[in-house]
């Protein structure tokens, strides 16, 4: 494990160990609200990289200027995809996370131009079919948070041609879950829903919170543990008509 800096990795990775553990939804939105204020300081002493990641991963694929795209940020917590999204030039944000109060931290940042209250997998996203160029959930899909059902309802929003991005962790604990969550996306491709443009391994997602979390015999990462950054493009309706898709392999960065 790596070493600690202090006594803020040790109570973020507290925190965050607890989080994991957790497989309730409504527990775990109880704990987002009471964590929304120390969030941003316990991720960044964790080295929380996801949101950086989908995002460059995103600009390299999106056609046309970044001002121009709309974009829409799912389970956007305290805005830090929102942060990267407009470092790069993306102005027009909208958001949407279960928390309140991780709402009310996004909001504070003044970078979304709508922000709204919504639990995916319970209801639908708040827009039209066809409303977002793009659409990124990072850091949502995992065993108690976003059930892999509800994916099609990202794409749902999303234009005909537009880009979706999604993150999981690939870490012992959470392989379950990423299992269900591939057969999930496999099945909108075989069905001619999207194409797979990108499925990136990433070794070091973050520090993990425990040795438990790395699991015996992972390779130790300096501490950290896996994710991976998947980009899909959905079909143009054209093409979602009478599709058999053949099978194809993923597109590394």
């Amino acid at each position: 494990m790596a070493q600690e800096q202090g006594g803020s990795l040790s109570e973020a990775r507290a925190r965050v160990g607890a989080l994991h553990s957790i497989t309730d939804l409504g527990r775990k939105l109880h704990f987002y609200g009471r964590w929304a204020a120390e969030y941003d300081q316990d991720v960044a002493a964790l080295r929380y990289r996801a949101p950086r990641l989908a995002v460059d991963c995103l600009t390299q694929a999106l056609p046309g200027p970044p001002h121009a795209a709309r974009i829409l940020d799912v389970a956007c917590g305290t805005g830090l995809v929102a942060a990267e999204l407009h470092a790069r030039g993306f102005l027009q944000l909208h958001g949407v996370d279960g928390s309140p109060e991780m709402l009310d931290q996004a909001r504070a940042r003044g970078l979304y131009q709508h922000l709204s209250l919504c639990i995916l997998g319970q209801e639908p996203l708040p827009s039209s079919e066809g409303t977002f160029d793009a659409v990124l959930i990072v850091g949502a899909l995992s065993n108690g948070q976003v059930p892999c059902s509800a994916i099609p309802e990202l794409l749902r929003v999303t234009k005909p041609g537009g880009l979706v991005c999604l993150t999981t962790r690939t870490n012992p604990s959470n392989l379950r879950y990423k299992e269900a969550l591939e057969a999930a996306l496999d099945g909108l491709e075989q069905a001619g829903a999207w194409q797979r443009l990108v499925a990136w391994p990433v070794d070091r997602w973050e520090l993990a919170t425990s040795e438990l979390e790395v699991g015996p015999g992972t390779p130790d990462n300096d501490g950290f543990i896996s994710g991976i950054v998947y980009l899909y493009r959905k079909r143009e309706a054209a093409q979602m008509e009478g599709v058999r898709p053949r099978p194809q392999p993923p597109t590394d960065l």
